[in-house]
């Protein structure tokens, strides 16, 4: 689905580029977890597939299509969410396709059908200020389903939550991954989240990178939280912590 080709890209005013010649791809349906040292360029590539930046040589495409030349092929959740303080439960997940000029009656159908996978119907009246963090992040799930892409961008969405309610997130996106059968690349620190969550991980080694690591995650879906405690699951989260150790020391 979506295609990196020989990417080089330098910020301005930076020495030199961040990443040179990189390419790799990611398939419909994957969900892929990035991780490496902070400043490492993990969002850059976001920033790149969202088209807020463009690469000084190589082209991304998705199915061969150059990103110039398509809409909505991705939809972004930072790490804030973003939720209009003045709009409703309902009325901030409506707001992509009310930009999108959906007729009303299909987005109260739409509307009505995420909150239920969301848990969220109850709230749909309710303001932002109302709600816990973790339902607010839900929300802001929600809003981005609604766009209506096939890809998901999501940038370390759940690192500002509490420990329990970061895994109860964790599990509930796995839910809704396999329900609506969306494309997920997922930015993180949390090496044991990256575990838990990816088909596979990339691992940004060093900066210029040229290519990424990638990891197939030895377990099946669906993923049960003891599963973490098997031993190839250790070897893999010690392999890895050592890894990003060793590029913070450089």
């Amino acid at each position: 689905m979506l295609s990196f080709n020989n990417v080089s890209f330098t910020y301005p005013g930076d020495i030199g580029p961040i990443m040179e010649n990189l390419s790799f791809s990611v398939a419909q349906g994957d969900f892929i977890s990035i991780i490496g040292a902070s400043g490492c360029g993990k969002s850059t590539i976001f920033r790149l597939i969202n088209g807020l930046e463009k690469p000084e040589k190589g082209s991304i495409t998705i199915d061969d299509t150059p990103i110039e030349k398509l809409h909505n092929y991705s939809s972004f959740m930072p790490q804030k969410d973003l939720l209009f303080p003045w709009h409703s439960v309902r009325k901030n997940v409506c707001l992509p396709m009310e930009l999108a000029r959906i007729p009303k009656s299909e987005r109260k159908s739409r509307c009505l059908d995420v909150l239920k996978n969301a848990g969220l119907t109850d709230y749909a009246d309710k303001m932002p200020h109302e709600l816990s963090g973790g339902m607010r992040q839900r929300v802001s799930f929600a809003r981005t389903l609604l766009a209506g892409a096939d890809m998901l961008l999501l940038d370390e969405p759940f690192s500002a939550l509490d420990y329990l309610t970061k895994i109860n997130m964790q599990e509930w996106l796995l839910q809704q991954w396999e329900h609506y059968n969306k494309s997920i690349l997922f930015i993180t620190h949390d090496v044991e989240e990256a575990i838990f969550l990816s088909k596979t991980i990339f691992v940004i080694r060093s900066v210029p990178f040229r290519s990424m690591d990638e990891i197939s995650v030895p377990l099946p879906y669906p993923r049960r939280r003891e599963d973490l405690a098997t031993q190839p699951i250790i070897e893999l989260r010690e392999k890895l912590f050592e890894s990003l150790r060793k590029e913070r020391v450089k």
